[in-house]
């Protein structure tokens, strides 16, 4: 993009929003693009990046807290297992998010099983009782928030659209460490 260009999309004064001609004619440039107009000036390469390691890490959660739904045993495992259960489908919400913003920035979701653990950010902890599960879902979840947090202040005002999701997703996951950490302080026995 040109400094020019680059000058427009720098909107100083409403008359400058109220170009009509060079929105359209903006408009019909490079229409393989899709979404993806000359006023994004976000490193697309780099955020497709970092959306695909959040990917992975929504994976590796949703595996994790299936296991623990599953494996949870004992006589608050009710209570646990239906939290688990309804972190598990948030987080395949999230990846669904994620990798719809991937295919939008032109990318593609890279969803690999066999690198899917080295790219996530969180790790897979079976965890060895109940506790532990829950002591295990609470870490990754500080971990999520903290990775969320990182990208959203790298990418700023650059992509908006992609700030808000994983806006959005950062406040579901503060959710669930909150969540956890009640547990973990109300916990009796071992």
């Amino acid at each position: 993009m040109s400094k020019t260009s680059a000058t427009k999309f720098n909107h100083t004064s409403a008359a400058d929003l109220a170009d009509r001609e060079t929105l359209r004619a903006n408009a019909r440039k490079k229409l393989e693009d899709g979404a993806i107009t000359d006023s994004y000036t976000a490193d697309r390469k780099e955020v497709v990046k970092l959306l695909n390691e959040a990917l992975a890490t929504e994976y590796v959660c949703v595996l994790r807290y299936y296991r623990h739904y599953f494996m949870a045993k004992g006589m608050l495992a009710d209570a646990v297992k239906a939290e688990f259960l309804e972190h598990a489908k948030q987080e395949q919400d999230h990846a669904g998010m994620l990798a719809e913003r991937i295919v939008q920035l032109g990318g593609e979701p890279d969803l690999n099983p066999d690198t899917l653990t080295a790219r996530s950010h969180a790790e897979y902890k079976e965890g060895s009782d109940l506790r532990d599960m829950v002591k295990e879902n609470l870490i990754a979840e500080r971990i999520a928030i903290d990775s969320y947090r990182q990208m959203i202040n790298y990418i700023g005002d650059k992509d908006t659209t992609t700030k808000r999701i994983l806006e959005r997703i950062l406040e579901q996951e503060e959710e669930h460490a909150d969540e956890f950490a009640d547990m973990l302080e109300g916990w009796i026995g071992k």
